[in-house]
């Protein structure tokens, strides 16, 4: 049988991935640009007897996803920027209690409640950890709606396998754009949980909690969780390339900024700039290595990025001041790829870079 795809928008995309990837429960409240997921899910996991609530507030879907996952269900939140916020308090509690749980964040623009336009502002907050505590969790980056959809799926199964929480980080664009995506078929494989609370009638009980009185005891822990982040960092740091094998500028961009960045490198190159893209897929583990290998071969780098410059402080630790790292930055509006050539143009012209200023003459004529 032949699989053919679906023009879907792109909420609709992760609830329909999610689904098929066996999420057992998901638990949210609306907020704008991701209302159209918990809308898709209300009407599409009763169909699949599985479970949609939607709680009287982020804090207590949060909760109610920490119950969920402690009893070995497959679940998700998602929201928007102010929404995860609210959330962060329990994200940490998933993680200091060795939790899976997928988690989607459809940015929108801050600080504070900002307003519905897309945005890639909750960098800082996504790869940092912003609740309380030392804590790390996956951070999946998507491009494309097809991308939404796979990594949604997979982010399940990393969940699972970690037993650690997984955050898809896309933007309000990513959420209401439309693509034809190529659905999963069949879900990861189900994972054995003989940590779950499921009842203690032939065993031991179990127990889940992130309460450490003793010093010693709390340092152990952190020590654990610490070493499994490690593993975390070692298996899971995934990038794209596109024209970089050449590339003396290298644009370094994640998601919807990352596409606009594509169409500006093939502008570049047709007036003499090699230009390439170095795309984060993972945001944490951020491909730290790849960019300092990319580095030796570089003269400068541009961090396209839909913020005041966030992402740069990676990249900038990354290329270890090898080379000169610059940003364009769009806070809520997203970028021009004619703008993009702009600063390359004129990054290339202050790095001595090759750039043929004839057809860029005639390119603005």
């Amino acid at each position: 049988m032949v699989r053919k795809k679906v023009l879907m928008k792109g909420n609709e995309a992760i609830g329909e991935a999610a689904i098929r990837a066996g999420c057992q429960a998901f638990f949210g409240y609306p907020i704008t640009p991701q209302s159209e997921l918990p809308e898709y899910l209300a009407r599409r996991m009763p169909e699949v007897d599985m479970i949609f609530l939607q709680a009287e507030s982020e804090l207590a879907a949060i909760s109610m996803v920490y119950g969920a996952a402690g009893a070995g269900a497959r679940v998700m939140t998602s929201s928007s920027s102010p929404g995860i916020s609210l959330k962060q308090e329990g994200i940490s509690m998933l993680a200091g209690a060795d939790l899976p749980a997928v988690i989607v964040n459809i940015m929108r623009g801050g600080p504070g409640i900002g307003g519905i336009q897309p945005s890639q502002a909750d960098y800082f907050q996504a790869t940092r950890g912003g609740g309380h505590g030392d804590y790390r969790h996956l951070v999946l980056a998507p491009a494309s709606i097809q991308e939404l959809a796979d990594l949604t799926w997979e982010a399940f199964a990393l969940a699972d396998q970690y037993r650690n929480p997984v955050l898809i980080l896309g933007d309000g664009m990513l959420g209401q754009m439309m693509e034809p995506v190529l659905l999963p078929e069949e879900p990861p494989p189900l994972v054995d949980k003989p940590w779950a609370t499921t009842g203690a009638k032939d065993r031991e009980h179990n127990e889940i909690y992130t309460l450490h009185m003793g010093m010693e005891d709390l340092e152990k822990h952190n020590q654990r969780l610490a070493k499994k982040w490690e593993q975390i960092a070692r298996e899971q740091v995934r990038y794209d390339k596109f024209m970089l094998d050449d590339a003396e500028i290298v644009i370094v961009a994640f998601g919807i900024a990352s596409r606009v960045a594509r169409r500006a490198i093939r502008m570049a190159r047709e007036v003499g700039i090699k230009a390439g893209l170095l795309r984060p897929i993972s945001l944490w583990p951020f491909p730290t290595a790849a960019i300092a290998e990319v580095a030796k071969q570089a003269r400068a780098f541009l961090v396209v990025e839909m913020n005041l410059g966030q992402m740069i402080e990676d990249v900038r630790l990354a290329t270890g001041g090898l080379v000169p790292v610059e940003l364009f930055s769009k806070i809520t509006i997203v970028p021009n790829p004619k703008e993009i050539l702009q600063s390359l143009c004129s990054l290339a012209r202050r790095t001595g870079c090759k750039i043929d200023e004839a057809a860029i003459k005639e390119e603005s004529a």
